[in-house]
């Protein structure tokens, strides 16, 4: 059991492992859009993200400590809300899980380009993405250990960029650049606007109990680790925006890579170069993170036979080897389609069909299922569960009509395929 115990994830595995997937390209190259849409006052979208996402991450820690099994919104959707809707929300989240990682290796190359202009030239370009998918694709066949070593090392990697920018940017702050904060006038439409672009930043932190099988003592480690990834993250990014305002004043709005233009506004050229290898760590570091945790949510569907069974099997390694090579298969022509930046769109929209029943589940898991003893209990009731779906729906309504097809469009297709599952098993029956 001592050596089972050695190959999962440990506590300070599990934060690394969140606080590798919520940090990405987001918190790189998003300040300056924040900025042209709202102005300085940009760093009080991300307080009010900070809220918000905070929120649902409280909703996911109640319900990740009544369950030690792998599939996350998936597994409290199926016991709050039956097969049908647990199967809706486990499709959407191994298919956008798929996306989200076939993007980030696309934006690897791209991201790499700006040091190595052939990285988007072909065959430089596939070859790049073929490297990324199959190598870690296998890398997490080869077993936990491995990828748990490997995430720890580039997470602090990536870490260490955004904590020296921070802390030497923040002698460099002015003032005046914070003034006017709002340029245009406070507008709701804008600033809700801004929310959903800054809360693909916040994107993540769900996934981080898709894997609970791999944890040690989930039930114990996941709610505390998931509030602890949440607070690390939003006091990050809120430096990080603020730093850009205070350096970059109204340039931060037309850079196109802002944190690195922000560096190299007060640190020089070391400085830009030292925050662009920190995108190619933190791009590469999510790419870990997904090739780890995105095959866990087709294994949690196969372990209750919404797909067949057969994908769940682990291999010698103790590692869900056809899930891995199905999710690496899949990944590999929605990265080589190269839309980087309209998959990158879809994925926010499509997270919050996860967000939604995870909120509502934690009002119907405590009155349906008093047998499940959680290790935590979000506060003030059912305030906070409400208060998370009420905001989560006001966002939507400020995504444009092709994100919301494209974002939810999986809860269509998944209808069709939950209808011929439940037909195979009468068959078998």
């Amino acid at each position: 059991m001592a050596e089972e115990n050695k190959k999962k994830f440990g506590f300070w595995s599990i934060v690394l492992l969140g606080l590798n997937g919520v940090i990405g390209s987001g918190i790189f190259l998003l300040p300056g859009k924040a900025m042209a849409m709202v102005g300085p006052g940009s760093i009080f979208v991300y307080l009010f993200m900070t809220l918000v996402v905070m929120a649902i991450a409280l909703c996911f820690a109640e319900c990740a400590g009544k369950f030690s099994r792998n599939g996350a919104a998936y597994v409290y959707a199926r016991e709050a809300f039956g097969e049908f809707v647990g199967f809706e929300v486990g499709i959407m989240r191994w298919a956008i899980s798929i996306i989200a990682w076939a993007a980030m290796a696309v934006g690897f190359v791209t991201a790499l380009s700006a040091v190595w202009p052939p990285a988007l030239q072909e065959p430089y370009k596939t070859a790049i993405i073929l490297t990324i998918l199959v190598g870690l694709g296998i890398l997490n066949i080869l077993g936990v250990q491995m990828a748990k070593i490997l995430n720890n090392l580039v997470t602090v990697g990536k870490l260490i960029p955004l904590l020296l920018f921070i802390g030497i940017g923040a002698f460099y702050i002015k003032g005046a650049n914070f003034e006017p904060m709002f340029p245009k006038g406070f507008e709701m439409d804008s600033f809700g606007a801004a929310a959903l672009l800054i809360f693909y930043a916040f994107t993540g932190f769900e996934a981080l109990a898709v894997a609970a099988e791999d944890m040690d003592n989930p039930k114990k480690n996941l709610p505390i680790a998931l509030m602890m990834v949440m607070g690390i993250c939003s006091v990050v990014y809120f430096m990080v925006q603020a730093v850009a305002v205070g350096t970059l004043g109204t340039d931060l709005a037309k850079s196109v890579a802002p944190v690195a233009d922000s560096a190299s506004a007060f640190f020089g050229p070391a400085g830009k170069w030292l925050v662009t290898i920190g995108t190619l760590i933190s791009i590469g570091g999510i790419n870990v993170a997904s090739s780890f945790i995105s095959p866990r949510s087709g294994v949690a569907l196969a372990e209750d036979g919404m797909v067949p069974r057969k994908i769940a099997e682990h291999s010698r390694f103790g590692t869900p080897y056809l899930a891995i090579i199905i999710t690496v298969l899949l990944a590999i022509p929605v990265a080589l389609s190269g839309s980087f930046v309209k998959l990158a769109a879809i994925s926010v929209v499509s997270r919050f069909a996860q967000y939604l029943p995870t909120c509502l589940a934690v009002i119907v898991l405590r009155r349906k299922r008093r047998d499940l003893q959680g290790s935590f209990q979000v506060p003030f009731g059912p305030v906070i569960p409400l208060a998370a779906a009420a905001i989560s729906s006001w966002l939507l309504t400020k995504a444009s009509p092709e994100q919301l097809y494209w974002g939810l469009g999986a809860l269509v297709l998944g209808m069709p395929l939950y209808l011929l599952q439940r037909y195979n098993k009468k068959s078998v029956l």
